[in-house]
């Protein structure tokens, strides 16, 4: 096999693409190279279609070596695991921009691996696995409608930034991944600080120009080393068969579309549906035509039924299946505070599309260790979603979270992430879970707005309220209808389904996923600001429950207090093995003291007194007793010649026999008991740092 490589320019580096020299025996390989950063990706088909489906079968693992950037996995085993958050977020990212672009009715396997080879730490690998997947795609035999580039946008020092280092998107207030043609996009994800719109729109411009570039080139890899196209032999309904069914069905089909509830509309679909089958004796005429048909060709005429119907009520009347508008958004309902004994929570309701937020507030030791490539970092806000098969009506077995769920997840996150506080301002660690309790389209955007107002139900002091949309797209050669609000169906059936999160003020998460090729930047505009304007109406709705986070925690959550030290006393008060530190929190009541290494301590407590207690023992061992001061004394040893007292935190000093009365005191047992307590005054502290106090001074 002949070897190629082709190279263009990448933010001030180059970009290699090369094939031919590894993993020859894959339809496609290629590797992408910028600076130190290497990832092989693969493409595999199967010889035959897979029996019994009626949906494309891609797959796309994307795979972190640790050896890449010279690092042995943690853990007992020494060896990568099932795949990290960080590897199915990337998965999805290659996995969504490619999948439109296959033939329909292609049922072969497909399996895209990508894979980190070198990492330096300063290029981002799912920009290149992004690349290297359509590329590999490109020069393989597997039908595949490419190539598409992919680029990166950040917003650094109030200028855009295309494809920036590691070291540069730590100040960015915006991060987009677009990918897409020249003339279009097919996929975006993105976050931004509640950046204006229009800031956004001019980061995609800058993407869908940067992206060009890694495109062009597999078009130049493609013709030196580029396979001849596997033919796609897709079966062909008859059509006799298609009149029948269509005569059958397409009549209670427009009735059934009609239908505002999901339930009963799914239930008609499927008793219908059930009907044209049950008896395939009343398609003899199509037999004797001599073609041959089953019940799953009746399912695909079926579905194009339901994909004509749906769309001519759109295109034609401006109506949607549940007798909306294209603009119009489902009823909603929120409420804050709906669980007693949790630290925050909520509930937002948007039609059939239910969402319970829960907030939970902890201290540093729940912080989640984050293990990358990059860097080791504690995670200090996370957010959860949960899909059970309950919320649609399921039976499904209870598994650990999916890639959907995982990806929800994160959206939903990436949506709240730029209203929390600081931890300077709010040293807590947050998690938030988003419990779909009912699901008809859109659930991570029902998320967000769930999540925002359990935060806010927890005192979590929020800079803005967050609401989330998803507007789609029904369209063909003639039409576009931009709807507001999409439901499953019309996600199933539709052509985009376009998130949108913000604030007020702006945008704080967006993403965009297509079934169709591409879409040009005038509809991503128009979307864009249709999601704005539903957005608005949504956050009307959540202020009039919970216009503000509330001003006082729940009593259940941990109280912290943050202080500082200096950096010379944190031996003194964590002592020998954590000794006294440990004294600290037993005698306290406290949950945890946590020092860092400037000198901040973090102590956490539910109860305010043991709290108290804590930072009065934290500031004894770090401030200095004053001569002459009076101080409450407790009796921690007795000599024949006087007695210790502890008369500051962590402090002893000797308060000699005669000091201790007006009087002579022959016995010092008959004076004091161990525990007593009493007013001393500190006369000295000599040259070997002792203290030395008086009872009776302090009584005169």
């Amino acid at each position: 096999m002949s070897t190629a490589r082709v190279e263009t320019s990448f933010a001030g580096q180059t970009l290699i693409i090369e094939s031919g020299k590894l993993a020859k025996q894959a339809n496609g390989a290629v590797t992408v190279t910028v600076g130190g950063t290497v990832v092989l990706v693969t493409a595999c088909m199967a010889k035959k279609p897979r029996e019994g489906i009626d949906f494309f079968p891609l797959t796309v693992e994307y795979q972190e070596k640790t050896y890449s950037a010279g690092k042995i996995p943690g853990g007992f085993f020494k060896r990568e695991g099932r795949p990290t958050e960080r590897e199915v977020l990337v998965s999805r990212l290659i996995d969504r921009p490619i999948r439109p672009l296959f033939p329909e009715g292609f049922l072969n396997e497909v399996q895209v691996v990508a894979s980190v080879l070198s990492h330096d730490g300063e290029n981002d690998p799912d920009i290149l696995a992004m690349i290297g997947a359509s590329a590999a795609l490109l020069i393989s035999d597997i039908p595949y409608d490419g190539p598409i580039g992919a680029a990166r946008v950040g917003l650094i020092d109030g200028h855009l930034v295309a494809n920036p280092a590691f070291g540069q998107r730590a100040n960015s207030a915006m991060e987009l991944v677009a990918a897409g043609w020249g003339d279009g996009i097919v996929m975006i994800e993105g976050e931004a600080d509640q950046l204006p719109e229009a800031k956004v729109l001019e980061g995609l411009e800058l993407a869908l120009d940067t992206l060009k570039a890694s495109k062009e080139i597999q078009i130049q890899l493609q013709k030196q080393i580029g396979r001849a196209k596997t033919e796609v032999k897709l079966k062909k309904t008859g059509q006799a068969f298609i009149d029948k069914v269509r005569s059958l069905a397409l009549g209670p089909l427009n009735e059934i579309y009609n239908i505002a509830d999901k339930g009963g509309r799914e239930d008609a679909v499927r008793a219908l549906f059930d009907s044209l089958t049950k008896d395939m004796a009343v398609y003899a005429d199509c037999a004797q035509a001599g073609e041959e048909f089953s019940a799953n060709d009746a399912r695909g005429v079926f579905e194009a039924l339901q994909y004509e119907v749906i769309r001519g009520n759109v295109f034609n009347r401006q109506l949607r299946a549940d007798g909306r508008g294209l603009k119009d958004i489902r009823p909603i309902e929120c409420e804050a505070g709906v669980l007693p004994r949790t630290h925050g929570s909520s509930l937002f309701t948007r039609g059939q599309t239910q969402s319970l937020g829960v907030v939970t507030l902890g201290t540093k030791d729940d912080e989640q260790l984050v293990e990358s490539l990059e860097s080791r970092t504690y995670r200090t806000y996370m957010l959860h979603y949960n899909f059970p098969s309950f919320s649609v009506g399921e039976t499904k077995p209870m598994r650990s979270p999916g890639r959907r769920e995982i990806g929800h997840g994160a959206l939903a996150a990436k949506a709240l992430k730029y209203v929390l506080p600081s931890k300077d301002d709010f040293p807590y660690t947050i998690r938030v879970v988003s419990e779909i309790l009912e699901s008809n389209g859109s659930s991570s955007m029902a998320s967000v707005c769930a999540g925002c107002l359990a935060l806010m139900d927890a005192g979590v002091p929020v800079k803005a309220s967050v609401a989330g949309i998803s507007v789609g797209l029904i369209s063909d050669e003639k039409h576009a209808a931009l709807i507001t609000d999409i439901m499953g169906l019309e996600d199933h059936f539709g052509d985009m389904d376009f998130k949108v999160a913000g604030t007020r003020a702006g945008v704080t998460a967006i993403q965009l996923d297509l079934k169709i090729k591409r879409l040009t930047m005038d509809t991503i505009g128009r979307a864009v600001a249709q999601a704005r304007e539903a957005r608005m109406h949504i956050l009307d709705k959540m202020d009039a429950v919970l216009p503000a986070p509330r001003k006082e925690m729940s009593p259940y959550a941990p109280r912290i207090v943050t202080l500082q030290i200096p950096q010379d006393k944190i031996g003194e008060i964590i002592g020998p093995g954590g000794k006294n530190i440990r004294r600290m929190i037993e005698e306290s009541g406290v949950t945890s003291i946590d020092i860092e290494e400037d000198g901040k301590v973090i102590v956490a407590s539910p109860d305010t007194r043991a709290l108290d207690i804590a930072i009065g023992m934290i500031k004894g061992v770090t401030q200095e007793p004053e001569i002459g001061a009076t101080y409450e004394a407790t009796v921690k040893r007795i000599m024949n010649f006087g007695v210790f007292v502890e008369f500051f935190p962590g402090r002893e000093g000797l308060v000699h026999v005669s000091e201790l009365a007006n009087k002579f005191v022959k016995d010092v047992n008959e004076v004091v008991k161990l525990g007593d307590k009493f007013k001393v005054k500190l006369m000295e502290k000599d040259e070997m740092g002792r203290f030395n106090l008086s009872k009776k001074q302090a009584e005169s």
